[in-house]
Parts: structure tokens; C-alpha cells; sequence
């Protein structure tokens, strides 16, 4: 009767914590705070009262002639009317139509010239072409030594917002063919968009549908572009694979389960058991608080894989209700050891993933154990299993120690290096988007550089460190990693933040930073608390195509922090994801090792036989190089793969958890092995079909773990055979115990 209780009171809980997922349903995203922590934007994040950094997207606009853009004045008026539409709601033709997102901030080269342009009493507006406003002549034009804060604000843009050949025209006359007669002239441009909304995270692909409707309603095409674009589309192409992969690896496991647990009835109790077990975690990660992403998606036909071994285990075996117990409850510690280790990763990633998996894992063993156990025992009765013991006459103890070497052999030919943590990892390889983003690279000095934050700490009262800051950023712009352009007189590097100029005697920081300008990137460098100044911002714009170049200069900026007395930090994109790719370089096979090292402790203390757990341990390490190296081999070992190497191990673990019991080898235990492990392997097939790139690495990596584990187990099996004719161990009585109450 205690039983029974115990059945419904886990079915119970489970059904409790599935109930936020029907009450608000999670929408798994690709937000960069849901892959890697980023402390800089973090505490922008917090602290800034500039809302709008760091979350700006492109948009590309040619006329559809591909015709002159900016030199045909009506066309440029044309521009501002949409974007006044766009920004005002009144027209329907061009307004913002989403119910949930808004336009929070639009920055376009003409707002920018017609600020310029009032500066010099002119203006885009009331003229009828482009010799009214360029008239009376601007010599110097906006790069001049004399320039207004407004004109060097559209020479910025120019430089960002228009390709890197264009004719800069009265933005800066000192360049060669460029006249203060002329307008910028280029027949395409970008526009820098901010969204926002009431829930978090905002929902980028808003931004595609706008687009694909003034492009409709007008003579011009507008195209999303830029990375933050496209890691959207990547989130879109993961929950495409992700709609397929669910009900099709449901579909798999009920043909196999149908087909090796030999009935539609047991099928179907196992796969609701799977199915409430995804939504009850699911629901309880929601309910912590738990941002979810696409990538942790990945985890659920892992974890479909792995909640079938019990019904194989229980069903199909010959060994004792206890003896399968206590075989599950050492494989589920051992998995959960190798796979808990990424939860201490420093990349969130890693961490977040791992997460999901090990509790998935862990719910599982739950349900299995203690819901579906007598379920699973009275079907074994229905099965006729052989109860016959593996016996050889053959010395076949080397093919344990020949495969380990075979595997190690794998490792030590894979070729070194981790991929950097980017939009490449996160795009199918062909996909045309990534061309275009090429393209957009050639052509745009925004959309070849990234962006790095500097979060310098320092308050109000902080005076004395007020003249440290001037020096440090004005030896920061000397940077050569740092985009810079020069007009023959003059160079500027792109530095954002703080004024050129140094401080005057009484300045605080807050009197300081009102004398510089708000620009096109940033309107306010101040952090606050609430109560005061805490910090300031430092915008640095560097060549993004170089990752070595981006991480030694946050290695430089860190240095000359210190050489200043500075307190602050370094982020940005590919900054700290340059940074993650080498932590996880430099730590892989720590990781490795130490995975290795918790699985043999865990096995040693769930069994109490050193000489067991040292040999899973063994095992589980030789699977986890052998799958690091053939990442390798594959597509580029990478952060990504990290969490399938010690998955990959944790499979091991759990076969080898199987082999290694001191048990005599029956066919029925070879097969019930061999069908876990089939069926866990089409679904990790089925996973390696898809086209997001994680999700693929993931599942021909998992294949290849489980199948080396399966066939690593049975070596150990047959090698533990070998002994036993030797010692001629008793053979246990193989019939199933009577029930319990």
C-alpha cells in the first residue's frame, strides 16, 4: 500500500510542476546572456540609464533599381518620409505593426546630416534640392578641427551607416574625390533599430516582418541585417528542427519500443512517462526562474534516449529486481557525475545545458525506479528470456585494453585548436545569410567591426581618479586594434565615452562626461545606482575580423587598466567569446580528467569495489578524449561540443556501469544492453539531421559515444567471461524474485 502512495505522490508532483508550462508557455531564445556571461554588458545592464546599448540591428536599404540613393534628393526625402512614418504610427503604410514590440530608438544617416546641416542654418527639410542645403559652402566640412558636436555626430555616422568606399562629400571634403559641394553619395545605406517590449527577451524577428512590409508598400528594399539578425534566425531554424525532432523521436522510440519490448501497452506507458517527465522539468525550470534557450532544447532527446535504458534493463534481463536497481542507481551517479561538471563551467552555455540534463536524467531514474518498476517486472514474465551464460574458450581479455589504445589513438590524431564561440557556430554551414553577412563585412565599417565595452568603475566623489580615466582613455585610442580614420590632417580613432579633452581642476565625473556629446552608439556612458554616479562606459570599435586581434586587445585594456589604478572590466561579443573559446581550450582535458576522477569515486562509492570504478573510470575517460578528437574531425571542436563529450562519458559510465557488475553474462543481458543502445542511438541519429549546428555536432557526436560505450562494454563483458571460466564463479539464480507488496 506504501508503494502505491509512493506512485501517486511522484505522478502527482510531476503533474504539479508541469502546470507553468500550461499557465505560460517558456519561448526558448538566442539571446547572448542566455550563452555566455558577459560581466561589462551585465552591468550596463543593470546599472546604465542608457537602455539601448548593445542591442541595436541593421537594416539595408538599395532602391529596387539599385540606382544613386543618397546623391537623388527626392529619394533621400522619400527615406525620412517612411522613417518619420515609422516613428510617428500615423501612416499605416510604414508604421510598426507589432502588438507586443516597439520602436524604441531609430538612427539613420539623415537624422544625423539634418542635425549637421541646422548647425550651418540649412536645412533637408525645407529644401527643394541638394544645392540649397549645401549652400553657403562648408569648406572644412564635418571633419574639420572647428566642427559642432552635430556635425562630427554625421560624420560618424556617414562613416558607420554608408559603405567604406563612398564618396564622403561634405562629410569630409580631405578625402580624395570628396567635394563640400556634394552630398555623401552611395546607392545604399543602413539604418540602426532599437526594439523593445513589455517581455523579455524582445522578439528580433518583428524586425523581418516591418521589413518585408515597407519593402511591399514602397519603391525601396529594405533587408534585416547584422549579427543580432541573424542570431535570430538561428533561433528560428533550431525551433523549426526542434517542431520535427520531437514528434518524430517520440514516433522512433514508440516503433522500437514496440518492437523490442514486444507490446503497444508498455510502449505507451514508457513514452507517457518520458513525455511528463519533459514537461514537469521543463514547468519546474520555469517556475526557478530559469531563462531557457534553443540550445538547451537539445537536452530533450537526450533525455528521451536515456529514460528507455530501465524499461530494457527491467524488461529484458536477467538479472534481479535488486541487481537492476542497483545497476541503474550506479549509472544514473555515474552520468550525473561526468555531465554535473559543466555545471561549474564558465561558460553559461555549458552550464545551462548540463542542467537541464542531469535533472532530466535524475527525474527519469525517478519515475523509472520507484512509478514504472513493477510495471516494467510483471512484463518481464511475458517474455521468454535465455537464461543461458556467455561462456568462451577463447582468450579475448586483450580486446578491452586494444580498444582503449584505439581510442586513445583517436585523440592523440585530431587536430588541436577550438572553434571561437560565434554566429558560425551557431549557422548552418551553406546557409545564405552568412554570405550575406560577408558581403555586409566588405562593404560596412559597422558590420566588420565589433564593439568592446569597458566598464570603468568610478563615482562622483572619486576625484583624484577623474585624471587617471582621461589618461587611460586617451592611451586606449592609441590602440592599433582600435578603427580609426584619417582625414590627411587629422586622425580619429573610434573611441566613445568620455570627452578628448582632459579635465578641468574641480571636475567631478558627472561635470566631466556632460561635456561630451551623445553618440550614434551610446546617449549616456554614466552608471548609477540609483543614488549616484558608480561608473562610466568606454565604447571601442576594433576589426571584428580578426578574433586574436580583439582578445589580445582585451588583454591590453586590462593592463593599461592596472597601469592607471583602474578597477573595471572588458566585454563585448566577440570579445568574450574569443575569451571562452580559449578558457575551454586551455581547460578541455582538465575537464576531461576530472570527470574521469568524480565517475571513479562515485562508482567506488556506489560499489564498493575500487577495481569496478577504476575500470569505469577508465572507460569513460577513453570515450571522452576519443569524442573531444573526433569533434575535431567532424566540424571544429568548439564550446558547443563541451556538454557532448561529457555526456559522452556519461554513456560510458552507464554501460560500462552495466558490464562491470560482478554478474554471470546472459544472452538476455548482451541483448537487453544492445536494444538500450540502438534505440538511445536513433534518436541521437535523428538528431544529427538537423540544421542547426549545435544540435547536429551534438547528436553525430552522441551516435558515436554511445556505440563506442556499447561496444566498449561488451569487450568488458566478454573479458570479465574470460575470468570467470577461469575462477568458475557460482551462477546466480537468474529468475526474477517474487513481487513485492
Amino acid at each position: 500500500m506504501g508503494g502505491h502512495r509512493t506512485k501517486v505522490a511522484i505522478v502527482l508532483v510531476l503533474c504539479l510542476f508541469s502546470l507553468p508550462v500550461f499557465l505560460e508557455p517558456p519561448a526558448p531564445n538566442m539571446a547572448g546572456s542566455t550563452i555566455f556571461d558577459d560581466p561589462a554588458l551585465s552591468e550596463i545592464e543593470r546599472s546604465s540609464s542608457d537602455d539601448t546599448i548593445g542591442k541595436n540591428l541593421l537594416v539595408r536599404i538599395q532602391h529596387e533599381d539599385s540606382g544613386p540613393l543618397t546623391s537623388n534628393f527626392s529619394r533621400v526625402m522619400t527615406l525620412m518620409d517612411i522613417e518619420r512614418g515609422a516613428l510617428g504610427g500615423n501612416d499605416s503604410t510604414y508604421s510598426f505593426d507589432s502588438p507586443k514590440v516597439f520602436i524604441h530608438r531609430l538612427e539613420t544617416p539623415f537624422s544625423s546630416w539634418e542635425s549637421a546641416f541646422q548647425d550651418s542654418n540649412t536645412s533637408m527639410e525645407d529644401a527643394s534640392s541638394w544645392g540649397d542645403v549645401l549652400q553657403p559652402e562648408n569648406e572644412d566640412g564635418w571633419c574639420g578641427q572647428d566642427a559642432t558636436d552635430s556635425e562630427r555626430s554625421a560624420l560618424q555616422a556617414t562613416l558607420l551607416l554608408l559603405p567604406k568606399q563612398s564618396n564622403l562629400g561634405v562629410a569630409c571634403p580631405q578625402y580624395a574625390g570628396a567635394s563640400a559641394s556634394q552630398p555623401p553619395q552611395s546607392n545604399e545605406l543602413l539604418w540602426l533599430v532599437w526594439l523593445d517590449s513589455e517581455e523579455k527577451p524582445v522578439d528580433w524577428s518583428e524586425l523581418i516582418s516591418w521589413c518585408d512590409k515597407l519593402t511591399a508598400n514602397s519603391d525601396y528594399v529594405f533587408e534585416p541585417a547584422g549579427i543580432n539578425v541573424l542570431f535570430e534566425e538561428a533561433s528560428l531554424i533550431a525551433t523549426e528542427d526542434l517542431s520535427f525532432i520531437v514528434p518524430a523521436g517520440f514516433a522512433l522510440l514508440v516503433v522500437f519500443l514496440c518492437i523490442f519490448l514486444r507490446g503497444v501497452k508498455i510502449a505507451s506507458i514508457t513514452l507517457g512517462s518520458v513525455g511528463l517527465v519533459l514537461i514537469a522539468e521543463t514547468g519546474l525550470l520555469v517556475a526557478l526562474g530559469q531563462t531557457l534557450s534553443v540550445i538547451d532544447a537539445i537536452a530533450i532527446p537526450i533525455i528521451m534516449g536515456v529514460a528507455v535504458d530501465g524499461a530494457f534493463w527491467y524488461t529484458s534481463s536477467t538479472k534481479s529486481r535488486e541487481d537492476v536497481r542497483k545497476m541503474m542507481f550506479l549509472a544514473m551517479c555515474t552520468t550525473v557525475a561526468a555531465v554535473s561538471l559543466a555545471m561549474i563551467s564558465e561558460i553559461k552555455l555549458q552550464r545551462n545545458l548540463a542542467l537541464v540534463i542531469v535533472l532530466g536524467i535524475v527525474m527519469d531514474y525517478i519515475m523509472t525506479r520507484y512509478v514504472l518498476e513493477d510495471v516494467y517486472m510483471d512484463a518481464r514474465k511475458q517474455f521468454e528470456l535465455n537464461p543461458d551464460r556467455v561462456q568462451t574458450t577463447l582468450n579475448v581479455g586483450w580486446v578491452w585494453p586494444t580498444l582503449l589504445l584505439i581510442l586513445a589513438g583517436v585523440a592523440a590524431s585530431a587536430p588541436v585548436g577550438v572553434e571561437i564561440l560565434d554566429i558560425h557556430q551557431f549557422m548552418p554551414e551553406e546557409h545564405p545569410s552568412l554570405d550575406e553577412l560577408e558581403e555586409l563585412r566588405e562593404k560596412y565599417v559597422i558590420a566588420s567591426s565589433t564593439i568592446a565595452y569597458i566598464v570603468i568603475d568610478i563615482n562622483s566623489q572619486d576625484t583624484a581618479s577623474l585624471q587617471a580615466l582621461s589618461l587611460f582613455y586617451t592611451n586606449l585610442a592609441q590602440h592599433p586594434s582600435i578603427i580609426a580614420y584619417d582625414t590627411g590632417l587629422t586622425q580619429h580613432r573610434m573611441v566613445l565615452g568620455l570627452p578628448s579633452s582632459a579635465p578641468s581642476e574641480g571636475d567631478d565625473i558627472d561635470r566631466y562626461i556632460e561635456d561630451n556629446p551623445p553618440s550614434l552608439l551610446m546617449s549616456d556612458s554614466r552608471l548609477s545606482d540609483g543614488s549616484g554616479t558608480t561608473g562610466v562606459i568606454v565604447l571601442a570599435v576594433v576589426d571584428g575580423e580578426d578574433a586574436d586581434a580583439a582578445f589580445s586587445f582585451s588583454e591590453d585594456v586590462d593592463g593599461l587598466l592596472d597601469v592607471h589604478g583602474l578597477q573595471g572590466e572588458v566585454g563585448g561579443d566577440l570579445v568574450t567569446g574569443i575569451k571562452a573559446a580559449k578558457s575551454f581550450e586551455d581547460t578541455r582535458i582538465l575537464q576531461i580528467a576530472l570527470a574521469g576522477a568524480m565517475i571513479f569515486v562515485v562508482a567506488w562509492a556506489v560499489t564498493g569495489s575500487r577495481q569496478q570504478g577504476l575500470q569505469i573510470a577508465v572507460g569513460s575517460i577513453a570515450v571522452g578524449i576519443s569524442v573531444d578528437g573526433l569533434a575535431s574531425f567532424l566540424g571544429g571542436r568548439g564550446v558547443s561540443t563541451a556538454p557532448a563529450v561529457l555526456l559522452g562519458m556519461g554513456f560510458a559510465a552507464d554501460y560500462l556501469s552495466h558490464a562491470s557488475e560482478p554478474h554471470p553474462v546472459t544472452r538476455s543481458d548482451f541483448s537487453a544492453r544492445w536494444k538500450a543502445a540502438i534505440t538511445s542511438a536513433a534518436l541521437f541519429v535523428l538528431i544529427s539531421f538537423s540544421e542547426f549546428p549545435p544540435a547536429k555536432d551534438t547528436g553525430q557526436l552522441l551516435t558515436s559515444a554511445i556505440f563506442v560505450s556499447v561496444v566498449l562494454a561488451t569487450a568488458l563483458s566478454f573479458s570479465l567471461v574470460s575470468e570467470s571460466t577461469k575462477i568458475d564463479r557460482p551462477v546466480h539464480n537468474l529468475a526474477p524474485p517474487p513481487q513485492e507488496e
